[in-house]
């Protein structure tokens, strides 16, 4: 009999029960020690680790007095405000994914001649490696798009002549390579899942030089290549809205942690992917789509009363997974609201009416509504909650129809612009290794030999 080395087996479970009772670290010895638990103030406030240039994100003004009051969340890319920047390109009735890439990268918008050139060169940069397809994607195939996607970064590494130099020209040209690649990457490995593990069709779409990247994601993903514009223009701002997010993010943190170190591109970033994946970052989205779901499933989501007691139930840990959360709701930083959840709000209605998802917007408007008062009800809070970014972005991607597998995967194709942003900023600026101070609390002891032991 084969053995499965994925088991749990009850040596192992007596294993983790030694760790558990050995475990004496509580949670009031943070406060004792006067340790920022998570980088983190007793406000909430994320610990000063850094200085960048490449986004600025505001949700409290500084009052006379020193006090702080929460506000209206902003979100600015190389000091223009998102808003702004969408604006800009929705007005003008064009793509704004590639705009906002040069942007992050070079902290300038660039000429019509400038973006022309770049979505040229990211074109030309939008192809892998003869048979990479086939022996690192389909003859590999796994369930989880995000591990996949990390496999094939690390993988890229043996692909490129010139992989360890980590010149800021260097690091630019694998940069945009991994820019250009990424959707590839996430939708061939999401092709090569649906055929091994579901016993779908295969096919493999290459992408088109003359479309965006919006619309080659689609191109590639759909069996008939076909999309609407408004599907296009919807998910080519979702892209921008997700591109960057300020240094401390969880991911893009530990982009600058590893790139501090020395190490190449293809490792920075594979981490960051490691870090994105978590349900507390990156997969987010897909839990409030599971939420909804477990919703229309449990209750009556006509009545609000049904609604309010399911939200509770959720944060008594006794609907859809247990953990107690109303996904979608709250934010490490916002309180009052958050800029990007605000522009897909907009954004998610008119493509409800278009793909008549009329209902469930309704009910996503409901929660979003209902959400912050319960939690405040219920949890002590040391700032407002409002919906976030993930809220509207798992129902947007729904209505465009596009797999629940790729949700995350979606994200990475755009953070990874911020992430190499930040990379380059890294290399240019640091030069220092990052190494945070941790404060042991085991007291000395001596060693037992092992035949004195109990």
């Amino acid at each position: 009999m084969k053995r499965d080395y994925s088991e749990i087996t009850p040596y192992i479970e007596e294993l983790a029960k030694i760790s558990r009772e050995n475990n004496k670290i509580k949670p009031e010895m943070y406060l004792e020690h006067n340790v920022f638990r998570g980088l983190r103030d007793l406000n909430g406030t994320g610990v000063v680790t850094g200085l960048t240039e490449i986004s600025r994100i505001k949700s409290k003004e500084i009052m006379q007095g020193g006090q702080s009051k929460p506000c209206e969340g902003e979100l600015a890319y190389r000091g223009i405000d998102i808003k702004d920047l969408t604006n800009g390109f929705l007005s003008e009735d064009r793509f704004g994914f590639e705009e906002t890439v040069y942007l992050l990268l070079f902290s300038e918008l660039p000429s019509k001649d400038r973006l022309d050139a770049f979505k040229e060169a990211l074109a030309d940069y939008r192809s892998l490696p003869p048979s990479f397809v086939r022996d690192i994607i389909l003859k590999a195939p796994g369930k989880d798009m995000m591990n996949i996607l990390t496999r094939c970064v690390l993988c890229l590494y043996a692909y490129d002549n010139n992989p360890d130099n980590i010149s800021v020209e260097n690091v630019l040209r694998q940069c945009m390579q991994l820019i250009a690649v990424f959707p590839m990457l996430a939708i061939y490995a999401y092709c090569s899942h649906r055929y091994y593990h579901r016993s779908d069709g295969l096919y493999i779409h290459t992408p088109d030089k003359k479309l965006s990247t919006a619309e080659n994601i689609f191109k590639m993903l759909r069996e008939d290549g076909k999309f609407s514009p408004l599907e296009a223009k919807i998910l080519d701002l979702a892209l921008v809205l997700h591109a960057e997010h300020g240094g401390g993010n969880n991911s893009t943190f530990t982009t600058h942690v590893v790139t501090s170190s020395g190490t190449d591109t293809y490792s920075a970033i594979a981490a960051a992917l490691g870090s994105l994946k978590g349900p507390r970052h990156g997969g987010a989205n897909k839990k409030v789509v599971g939420m909804f779901k477990d919703m229309k499933k449990t209750i009556n989501v006509k009545n609000k009363d049904e609604i309010a007691d399911y939200l509770e139930k959720l944060l008594d840990k006794k609907a859809y997974d247990g953990l107690g959360l109303i996904y979608g709701m709250g934010h490490a930083v916002y309180s009052v609201s958050d800029p990007r959840a605000d522009i897909l709000m907009n954004c998610a209605k008119e493509l409800a009416a278009e793909k008549g998802y009329e209902q469930d917007y309704e009910l996503y408007e409901t929660v979003a509504k209902l959400a912050p008062e319960i939690i405040r009800a219920k949890r002590k809070m040391y700032k407002g909650v409002s919906a976030n970014v993930d809220f509207y972005s798992g129902l947007i991607y729904q209505m465009l129809d596009i797999p629940r597998e790729l949700y995350t995967p979606l994200f990475a194709i755009a953070r990874v612009v911020g992430w190499s942003a930040h990379r380059i900023e890294e290399i240019q600026n640091n030069g220092k290794i990052i190494r945070p101070s941790y404060i042991s609390v085991k007291d000395n002891r001596p060693y037992i030999k092992l035949d004195e032991r109990l």
